[in-house]
């Protein structure tokens, strides 16, 4: 095992790994805080699930401005400056929310902590396809899951411990993390935006930003984005609507979704290398479509089951869904993108997860304020359905036109 990890490290670039080491440290903070973050507007503002969706659709709406904004940015300026920008923003923002006393004042300061903490996300994409060749990206992808998903197996648990005794310490310990992630940026890491050719006067940033009508003209990369849009509805339920799910529903204290949340990052840890390696080279949409099959079969029987030890096993067959479609998603939209448009293609791409998140916690909060709450996990089945079919579709497509060449095994 020793000697496999060994040979892993050095198939990468040591600028990989201190961008992994460092995203690793931010990512503790995330997970420290995040889990938490809907528990503690319902209980803090004493409201239900359906005026928390609205705030988190704030989040994502205004982070789709900030993703758009910060693509373009990272296209013209670099990633590395965008990279430290958001961060420090981020440390900042979850300092403010940790002081808000009243709901509408969170909702007026969610409007500009959407905007700007977004700003920084695209670089980091765009500098790790910066950084490794093609035909590693999606195992590269696969071990920054690993990396992330080592934070979820002891953030969760730091962090229900902590917000038992106060919630602030949740909102410090991510901006202090996010801080100390950023200085190691600053110290260790050069810029990774490639050079253009000397001849080429570098286009200004309103020029950068129309650069976006270009992605749009990809068929291929939007139609994706579409059926993407459809999984991740169904896949982010898992960190936002089913926490509340369980303590409303089934008695479960949050301290019961912390464990469930860490036994997801653990079986991330373990196998997700092994994952991206078993699907690299493999046709992208089939193994979409394999994902997807996952997510229906985890998500729908959450309607279904009662015990926290059903719980841990759906979650465990939504968790192989997640290791197969997320790196294989990101690899390929680094593949679709010319390289002197990534963060602008990354920034897109991030409209696939930002309008899910915008739409899905708030209607979920409306089915679980109004109706029975297991509808929530029928409708994902249906959803989950129609994104299968999605992909089916795409890889129809591109196996008849060969657009993505051959070296993909379809019938895997």
């Amino acid at each position: 095992m020793i000697q496999k990890i060994k040979k892993i490290i050095r198939e990468y670039p040591k600028v990989f790994w201190i961008l992994a080491g460092s995203s690793f440290i931010d990512a503790l903070g995330k997970t420290i805080l995040f889990p938490y973050f809907t528990l503690y507007i319902t209980k803090k503002f004493q409201v239900g699930m359906t005026e928390a969706g609205v705030l988190l659709a704030i989040f994502s709406v205004m982070g789709m401005a900030g993703s758009m904004a910060g693509g373009a940015l990272t296209d013209k300026a670099g990633r590395k400056i965008m990279m430290l920008f958001g961060l420090v923003l981020s440390a900042l923002s979850s300092l403010a929310m940790g002081f808000i006393e009243r709901l509408s004042v969170f909702y007026i300061v969610a409007f500009f902590v959407g905007f700007l903490s977004d700003l920084g996300h695209p670089a980091r994409q765009a500098m790790i396809a910066d950084i490794l060749p093609e035909n590693k990206r999606a195992e590269g992808f696969g071990v920054f899951r690993v990396i992330h998903n080592l934070a979820w197996i002891v953030g969760p648990s730091i962090g229900g411990l902590m917000a038992a005794r106060s919630y602030m310490t949740l909102f410090i310990t991510d901006a202090v993390l996010s801080s100390l992630t950023a200085l190691i940026i600053l110290k260790s890491i050069a810029e990774t935006k490639p050079k253009s050719p000397e001849h080429e006067r570098t286009p200004g940033f309103l020029k950068t930003l129309a650069g976006y009508g270009e992605v749009v003209k990809n068929r291929l990369f939007i139609s994706f984005l579409g059926v993407v849009i459809f999984m991740v509805l169904v896949y982010q339920q898992l960190y936002s609507t089913l926490s509340v799910y369980m303590r409303d529903i089934h008695g479960i204290p949050p301290a019961g979704y912390g464990m469930l949340m860490s036994l997801n990052a653990f079986l991330v840890v373990v196998f997700q290398f092994w994952v991206s390696r078993k699907v690299s080279g493999r046709n992208p949409f089939l193994m979409m479509t394999l994902g997807t099959v996952c997510y229906f079969i985890g998500y729908t029987s959450i309607g279904f089951i009662r015990g926290y030890g059903l719980f841990l096993a759906a979650t465990a067959v939504i968790t192989m869904g997640e290791m197969i479609t997320v790196p294989v998603h990101q690899a390929l939209v680094a593949r679709l993108a010319p390289e002197d448009m990534r963060g602008r293609y990354m920034a897109i791409s991030d409209l696939s997860y930002a309008i899910p998140s915008a739409v899905g916690p708030w209607a979920a909060g409306l089915v679980m304020d109004n109706y029975n709450p297991n509808y929530v996990w029928y409708i994902c089945g249906f959803i989950s359905i129609l994104a299968i079919i999605g992909f089916l579709g795409l890889f129809t497509y591109t196996r008849r036109t060969k657009i993505l060449g051959q070296e993909e095994n379809p019938s895997s």
